[in-house]
């Protein structure tokens, strides 16, 4: 059942102009940024030649353009993950839906999916592009496997706390806008750090893009993946126990 679910949701959204037209818009910016960087990489190489241990290709295009990606994924993730369980409410369908014999988790589980997926196809368009210069350089297959993982890690995060904004209004503006708030604040909360001398490191812990950048480099911690899995398996609970609640009201 969360798998019908998941194909019905991702239907959904292929059925509205509104995917069609962040899938566009996503790939002419990363197209310009992909081409901006490869231009300046070649303008870098008369002094790249005489750096003992010159980043390469990987270093100065692939991890760029995947940090400019997770960027646009922050900004379209609330346009996405907004009307996953608000536009239900608005319509009253989620009445019919908590009144079936579905299970809360398999509803969530199944919502959560089919925006995934959707945030996973533009991941691997996004990976295409680095792809393309294979034949023409030499690409660090383990610094790129790294930055496409922390992309997926990242982008499961932003699903699960748009998801959970989700559960909590009946406006699906209202689940974006608070989702792209606290976004902001995830990614950006580790600039605390610099501000204090004692316990910089409880902002470290809890930012977004602290533990995202090391995977640019090709660095993969155990602790950053325990991050985004217990992150995003954090708020999947919040979203069942908050739909769970709602039927009980119902």
């Amino acid at each position: 059942m969360i798998i019908k679910i998941a194909m019905r949701e991702l239907r959904s959204l292929f059925l509205s102009p509104l995917a069609w037209i962040i899938l566009g818009v996503m790939q002419i910016l990363l197209a310009w940024k992909f081409l901006s960087y490869i231009e300046m990489f070649f303008s870098l190489q008369p002094d790249l030649i005489n750096i003992k241990n010159a980043p390469g290709v990987t270093d100065l295009v692939v991890a760029p353009l995947f940090d400019f990606s997770k960027i646009l994924l922050l900004i379209i993730c609330p346009l996405i993950t907004m009307r996953l369980l608000s536009e239900e409410k608005q319509s009253g369908t989620l009445k019919l839906l908590l009144s079936s014999p579905i299970s809360m988790t398999e509803i969530i589980l199944g919502k959560y999916l089919g925006a995934l997926s959707f945030f996973v196809i533009i991941i691997l368009i996004t990976g295409l592009m680095p792809l393309s210069l294979i034949s023409a350089t030499d690409l660090d297959m383990g610094k790129f496997a790294s930055g496409m993982l922390g992309q997926f890690l990242t982008v499961a995060a932003f699903a699960a706390l748009g998801l959970y904004m989700s559960s909590l209004s009946k406006q699906p503006v209202n689940a974006a806008a608070g989702t792209f708030g606290l976004l902001i604040l995830f990614w950006i909360i580790n600039i605390a750090s610099n501000a204090t001398t004692e316990g910089n490191n409880f902002f470290n812990t809890i930012s977004m893009t602290y533990h995202s950048i090391q995977m640019l480099r090709g660095i993969v911690y155990t602790s950053d993946i325990a991050y985004f899995v217990l992150f995003s398996l954090g708020f999947i609970l919040l979203s069942i126990r908050q739909l769970d609640a709602q039927r009980l009201q119902s």
